[in-house]
Parts: structure tokens; C-alpha cells; sequence
């Protein structure tokens, strides 16, 4: 089991407590570097190499960035529904949906099985 604080070992995730977008203080957890280092880098190449290339890298870089979860993520179990769910929400909601239906078809066996006439209720309790 993975512990609960460890994020990034999974991947590179848009920090949801960032200034801009998240990238620079997501980029920093995940080099484990100081985010104030990374800002100053950020802001240095943004003056030193023109406004619009470095914006505009900023930018592919946050739609390209997951969102970090909000909630920290604990197992393999959750950390691939989180993936699937960030790259394809149509495909979590169909993994959710077929989960529920097999939950559902094995709840239905059991009240078959239970609401039998076959099925004696004395001889259960008293054995």
C-alpha cells in the first residue's frame, strides 16, 4: 500500500493550491524542489525569452497537467480510477456503472435464494 501522502509517484499533477494554474507549485512537489525556485526560474525565462513563448508553454502545460486529486490517494486501486477518470470520464462512469451492475445481480440472488418457499426459516435459526 502507497502511503497517503505521496502523490506524485503516480504522476505529474496541477497543484489545486497554485497561484497560476498550479503548474509551477505541481512541477515543484513533484522534483521536490522549493516553489519559490521554480517561480523565479519561471518568471526569469518568461522576461529573459519574450512574453508569448514561455505563456504560451505555461499554458499547453496546465490543459496537458491532471489536476491533483482532492482527496490523497491511498491505493494502486484508487490511483487507476483517478487516471482513467482524468483521461476519459465517459470510461470511469462505465466502470462505475458496470461495478453497480454486478452488485445489483448479486444482491438479487441472494433475496431469490432468501424468499424461496423452499426455504425454512426455523430449520436456518435453530441449526
Amino acid at each position: 500500500m502507497r502511503p497517503k501522502n505521496q502523490l506524485t509517484s503516480k504522476g505529474l499533477y496541477r497543484s489545486r493550491n497554485g497561484m497560476i494554474l498550479g503548474v509551477c507549485r505541481g512541477l515543484a512537489e513533484y522534483f521536490d524542489f522549493s516553489i519559490f525556485w521554480v517561480r523565479m526560474i519561471t518568471l526569469l525565462i518568461f522576461f529573459f525569452s519574450g512574453l508569448w513563448p514561455i505563456f504560451g508553454i505555461y499554458l499547453l502545460a496546465a490543459l496537458l497537467m491532471k489536476p491533483a486529486p482532492v482527496i490523497p490517494l491511498s491505493t494502486d486501486e484508487e490511483h487507476e480510477f483517478y487516471d482513467s477518470y482524468t483521461h476519459s470520464r465517459t470510461r470511469a462512469a462505465q466502470r462505475i456503472k458496470q461495478r453497480y451492475e454486478r452488485l445489483e445481480r448479486r444482491l438479487r440472488r441472494l433475496e431469490d435464494n432468501v424468499t424461496k418457499k423452499t426455504f425454512d426459516w426455523d430449520e436456518r435459526l435453530n441449526s
